[in-house]
């Protein structure tokens, strides 16, 4: 009699793979098509402006919202939506690494380093105290500082399971922080004639204030390559905050656990769940573009691909917010985190006036 194997059944993955592979085309399809047609906006303003003033990617995020406030997506949609809003989008931010060149932060210094890493020390300790201030739970206040001193969703996601945080508490400080994040999006470009800020300075508040790494390129591609290099880089920076922050929160909860009479063991931390892989991708991409490995002929196309994910990722983002969800937001979370992001902008504004 034959024994049953205990090998893996290509034969039956196949088909799994292929039905994953379908599930995403609708929601793909939908991002795909709003990316047309804000590339299109786009061609249309060149050619008779000789200049865009609405870039694709914020009319992408524009449009996402329209179309997610007038009508809500299906399941069927959801699952290619979202994997344009994450994956594609952390393919997108890899990609941009092989055409940047980490001479960009050298000739900033080690100071521009240092005031990133105390922008968001201070942030986090702001943030938390004004929370804190406003009534709002320990863990709530710990979110609303992470998303705000770090990277928006991103950290509080990271941050929630390590702290415990319930479900409430993360679609609080993760709902209205979405918003937000577009608003910086579509508002900051707006300084830089109200400020007279360069290339340079514009790329360095962007890196600072706004929450996500791609929302960053949609921030700076308005203002030119070197906005976009310096903010993606310095913005770079802040995430890789991350880690630390969580180690430490980690090693806090799991002492207060000790004290704890009915304490259970802390999960094994993974090196890899700190740096996200899409980041690692782009610090080698970088450094292999900085050691011109990577060939002059190859940047281009590879910019193009980026930037074309970026705005099908910016479609999916903007498919992803409700503007409605104003209406469902505690008025002490919306007041934290508003005020958080106003503070960091100000604080923010005060640094880049040290480079030029």
């Amino acid at each position: 009699m034959q024994q049953p194997s205990n090998e893996p059944d290509p034969a039956g993955q196949r088909p799994r793979v292929l039905g994953r592979f379908v599930s995403l085309i609708p929601g793909i399809a939908l991002c795909g098509l709003i990316t047309i047609i804000a590339i299109g906006i786009q061609h249309v303003e060149e050619r008779y402006f000789e200049h865009p003033y609405v870039e694709a990617l914020v009319i992408a995020i524009l449009l996402g919202m329209a179309v997610r406030t007038a009508w809500q997506p299906s399941a069927r949609w959801l699952s290619g939506i979202a994997f344009s809003a994450k994956q594609l989008l952390e393919v997108a931010v890899m990609l941009l690494g092989a055409s940047i060149s980490f001479a960009a932060v050298m000739a900033s210094g080690l100071f521009l380093i240092a005031a990133i890493i105390a922008t968001v020390a201070i942030m986090l300790a702001v943030s938390y105290g004004l929370s804190r201030m406003l009534g709002l739970s320990t863990k709530l206040s710990i979110l609303i500082a992470c998303g705000n001193s770090i990277c928006g969703n991103s950290a509080i996601a990271a941050v929630a399971p390590v702290i415990g945080a319930d479900g409430d508490d993360i679609a609080s400080s993760i709902s209205f922080t979405a918003i937000l994040g577009v608003l910086m999006v579509l508002g900051l470009p707006l300084l830089i004639p109200l400020l007279n800020l360069s290339a340079t300075q514009y790329g360095i508040l962007a890196g600072l204030t706004v929450y996500a790494v791609p929302q960053v390129l949609a921030a700076t591609v308005p203002a030119g390559i070197v906005s976009t290099q310096i903010g993606t880089l310095v913005k770079l920076v802040r995430v890789l905050m991350l880690g630390p922050i969580v180690v430490g929160l980690s090693l806090v909860a799991a002492q207060r656990r000790k004290r704890n009479a009915d304490a259970t063991k802390a999960p094994p931390i993974s090196p890899f769940k700190l740096v996200p892989w899409f980041i690692i991708g782009f610090l080698v991409l970088a450094a292999l573009r900085s050691l011109h490995l990577v060939p002059d002929f190859a940047i281009a196309p590879v910019t193009k691909t980026a930037a074309t994910l970026t705005v099908l990722s910016m479609a999916a983002l903007g498919l992803g917010v409700d503007v409605r969800v104003l209406s469902t937001v505690g008025g002490r979370v919306t007041a934290a985190v508003t005020l958080s992001l106003m503070l960091l902008l100000a604080l923010s504004l005060g640094i880049v006036h040290f480079f030029h």
